[in-house]
Parts: C-alpha cells; structure tokens; sequence
C-alpha cells in the first residue's frame, strides 16, 4: 500500500509516519504540506491512501478530496475536530481519525482501506476478464445531433473540445457548440484515442492543440489551433503532455 501523509504540521506528518513504520503491508509513504502539495504530488506518486489533515491554509481537506482525479485513491481524514465528521463521510471518506489517537486506532482504519483495495481490485479483475472476452469497438466516426426539431450530423473532426453541463455535454466546433444529452465519461469511450481529459469537466482534440499556457498553480490554458482556449487543470496536464509527446 502507498500512503499519501497531508498535514500543514509538521509534527503530525512525523507521528503518522513513525506509526505506519510499524504496520505491515505499506510499500511507500510520502508527505505533502498542504492541499495544493497534495495534488500536485498524485500523478507522479500515484497513493492508495490519503491520511488527509481537513483544516489547511488555502485548500482544505474536503476540498482535495472533492478534486481528487478518477481512479481516486481511498482517503482516510486525520483531525483534531470531530465537526466535520457527517461532510467527510459525504465525500466519501473511509475513516475518520479524530486526534489525538492511538495505534489501534490506526490499524482499524487501515484495515478498512485494506478490505475496500481488495474490493476494487476484485472488480476490476473481473472487469479485466469481461473486457478481454469482448472485441474492441471501433471508434465512431460521427454523432447525430437533436437540434431544434431536426437531427444535426457532425464529424467528431469538427469538435474541437467537450466540456459537461449537468447531464449534457456541449460539443465545442468551430462554428457552434451543440448540446448533447450524454455524460462525458460515456462519450470519451466512444470517440476513442483522438481525445484525452484536460479538466475534470472537459475533454479536448489532441490535433486540435495549438499550444499551452501555464497559470498559476501549475493549471493552464489550451490554445486551439484557431486562437479559442480551453481549460486545462494540473490533475491532467502530465497525462495530456505525454499524449502529445508520444505522437
């Protein structure tokens, strides 16, 4: 198990670290001093756990765990205040360390995200073997479009990036952005390699890309190749890049 230790005290980060030293089964620990570490650290990391501090200067716990890129890594919150508890639940959480505690404390918990990991890994065996037994579908090559009483045919050349708008995806051309009623993940199946997340709303046209712009925070903008932009977050820019490098 690879565990993720994010706390902005430093004295915390060291009791958790000296704790999990004693805990069979934990290949790598890391440790990030706050919420932006944190998610800057993920790609290149890539933990099974988050033991997640909840009160931190500028990104809070809760809102690492609301950012956190699919397949997102268990998260167990770490914290001197117990207020929180029903919120981090709602996002999902394991377990819910309230400080001070204890090593039995600890290994309960870790025995949970132990028991959800063999979940998953169940599933996506068997996932695996369902795929494995099913011959690929090809890529569509076009979509059919509900617009005003007709039926629009467009390319999938013709768009340019998809962003998600409550259950709709609007589909970005050239010369519109029609609406469709799909979910973006749904849709990526069908189009295939051609498009690649750079935000988790959106989705953009590798050869579409002109260029990109860094912001602050390691997020960014994509430049088309017809001056429009589109979004790009940190969660997805060492995927996006490398999918450019490799052709």
């Amino acid at each position: 198990m690879r565990i993720l230790i994010v706390d902005d005290e430093l004295p915390a980060r060291a009791k958790l670290r000296h704790m999990l030293a004693s805990e069979p089964g934990i290949s790598a620990v890391a440790e990030a001093r706050d919420g932006i570490e944190a998610l800057e650290c993920l790609p290149a990391f890539a933990p099974d756990l988050l033991l997640l501090d909840i009160q931190m200067p500028e990104v809070s716990g809760l809102e690492v765990a609301a950012s956190l890129p699919a397949p997102a890594p268990c998260v167990v919150f770490v914290t001197a205040y117990d207020a929180y508890a029903i919120r981090a639940f709602d996002a999902n959480a394991i377990d819910y360390l309230l400080k001070p505690y204890d090593q039995p404390r600890l290994q309960r918990a870790l025995q949970r995200v132990r028991e959800r990991l063999a979940q998953r890994n169940s599933v996506a065996v068997a996932s695996s073997r369902q795929h494995a037994a099913q011959p690929a579908l090809p890529a569509i090559t076009q979509l059919l479009v509900p617009e005003r009483g007709a039926t629009r045919v467009l390319k999938i050349e013709q768009i340019q990036w998809i962003e998600t708008a409550d259950n709709y995806v609007i589909l970005h051309t050239a010369d519109g952005a029609p609406m469709l009623r799909q979910t973006l993940a749904g849709l990526l199946e069908k189009l295939g390699p051609r498009f690649v997340r750079c935000h988790r709303r959106a989705a953009i046209r590798l050869d579409a890309i002109a260029s990109i712009s860094h912001l602050d925070k390691g997020d960014g903008e994509i430049i088309l190749q017809d001056g429009r932009r589109a979004p790009l977050s940190r969660h997805y820019r060492a995927e996006l890049e490398a999918r450019l490098s490799s052709g």
